[in-house]
């Protein structure tokens, strides 16, 4: 037995070390591959019985493993949706077969990095058809989030729709000074306007003036104004379609600033707020922020020239999409030519309890089994989850040179084995002889 014992632990061994030079070599061929995790092989020996004076070679066994769980180097790229994950955690992704089906049917991947595309259909791919997928965010802002322990309610992010976009004007905030001689018996009756663009519900300008005028010329107190709003789009643009008034104080604390404000027709002041909420604009309602009546109000009434210098809005026109960007949480932004920028998907980033225990599939993308356990997608950046950068590319985990000592070692390892089988070989001639 111990003859045939060695020979055949002699063709295990080449075969153990033909395992090692192949996951060597696969190692070497992706030290440029982003996203790529090492392979290594484990040798373990095999012990058969043995009697008294004599030993049976038991042989050897490889088992491969990919560390997944390693991190390679962040690599700074030139494109917004080249993606990574910095720290623990996959992206979510399918294949050309899950575009088209069901939800719960789609084969989900996971991958720690992308260099994803928008294809002709307008879905974010790598060239390996890898899609990225994400939770949608709706016109409000409202992510739709499924279950995180399922990739149900995940979909394959789709830019085209957002390839034109514009943003109405919701909120203005209203920051101008009243020159307080005005406010003051004997002053004449002049009325002051502050003329200001705001976006529609369809992305065109159009002109909100507001009008401040003081009540004492007409009989009213002093330092007291009313404020008149107008709106270019009404039918009836010199009609107002909002009032209130404001009264200033005029004492040694917090002079200027807004005392009491009083809710007109059209106009609601909510003093927790400090919002003015003028509801017949023509093309829906909108808040005038004024400030609060507690010393830090945005208009003010000092003895200064009228200047509306503090106005400031939201919404914009009508934009081309020009580029797609993520942030740290995972929210990937539609940006535009007029400088809106608005959330279209959430990236989640899943996780496992075993991340070495995935299966490997092609083009760096892993599946859940039963060694790793299921996967729970987790907000960017919360907890153990990592964050989501884009212009990057997680770059493979292979050192080059720790390989190509290993092959220089496996190469000596092979070479020994294939000696062993021409000493046993020629061992059984030499037996074979002495028959002769």
């Amino acid at each position: 037995m111990g003859i045939s014992s060695s020979l055949n632990a002699g063709v295990m061994g080449l075969a153990v070390n033909a395992t090692k030079l192949a996951t060597i070599s696969e190692n070497i061929a992706n030290s440029a591959t982003p996203g790529y995790k090492r392979v290594d092989t484990e040798f373990n020996s095999m012990v058969l019985q043995s009697g008294t004076g004599a030993f049976t070679a038991g042989g050897v066994r490889a088992t491969t493993t990919r560390f997944v769980a390693e991190e390679g180097p962040l690599q700074a790229t030139g494109n917004s949706t080249d993606i990574s994950v910095a720290g623990e955690g996959f992206l979510p992704v399918t294949n050309f077969n899950g575009l088209s089906a069901a939800p719960g049917a789609r084969d989900e991947l996971l991958v720690t990095t992308g260099s994803f595309r928008p294809d002709e259909s307008g879905n974010l791919r790598t060239q390996s058809d890898q899609y990225l997928m994400g939770w949608p965010i709706d016109g409000d802002g409202n992510v739709i989030r499924g279950a995180q322990d399922s990739g149900t309610g995940l979909v394959p992010v789709n830019i085209r729709t957002t390839t034109l976009d514009s943003s109405p004007t919701t909120n203005i905030e209203l920051g101008v000074n009243l020159p307080a001689t005005s406010a003051q018996a004997g002053a004449p009756l002049e009325s002051f306007d502050a003329p200001i663009e705001y976006f529609d519900n369809v992305g065109r300008p159009q002109v909100l003036t507001v009008s401040f005028t003081p009540t004492i010329s007409g009989g009213g107190a002093a330092n007291e104004w009313t404020v008149e709003v107008f709106d270019g789009a009404s039918p009836t643009p010199d009609v107002a379609i909002g009032e209130f008034t404001v009264m200033f104080r005029d004492d040694v604390t917090n002079p200027g600033t807004l005392q009491t404000v009083t809710s007109g027709t059209g106009a609601a002041y909510d003093a927790a707020t400090g919002l003015v909420t003028v509801a017949g604009v023509q093309r829906g309602p909108i808040t005038l922020d004024i400030g609060l009546e507690d010393g830090s109000s945005n208009i003010t009434q000092l003895a200064a020239s009228f200047s509306p210098l503090g106005i400031s809005k939201n919404g914009s026109s009508v934009g081309d999409l020009t580029n797609v960007e993520i942030g740290a949480n995972g929210v990937l932004e539609a940006v535009f030519n007029n400088g809106f920028r608005k959330p279209i998907f959430q990236i989640p980033v899943g996780m496992v309890p075993n991340v070495n225990g995935l299966a490997a599939v092609g083009g760096q993308a892993y599946q859940v089994s039963q060694n790793s356990g299921d996967v729970f997608y987790n907000i960017a950046g919360e907890g153990a989850a990592g964050t989501t950068i884009g212009f990057a590319l997680e770059g493979s985990t292979t050192e080059v040179a720790a390989e190509l000592t290993a092959l220089i070692e496996t190469q000596r390892a092979y070479s020994s084995n294939a000696r062993i089988i021409q000493t046993v070989d020629e061992i059984l001639e030499e037996t074979t002889n002495l028959k002769r």
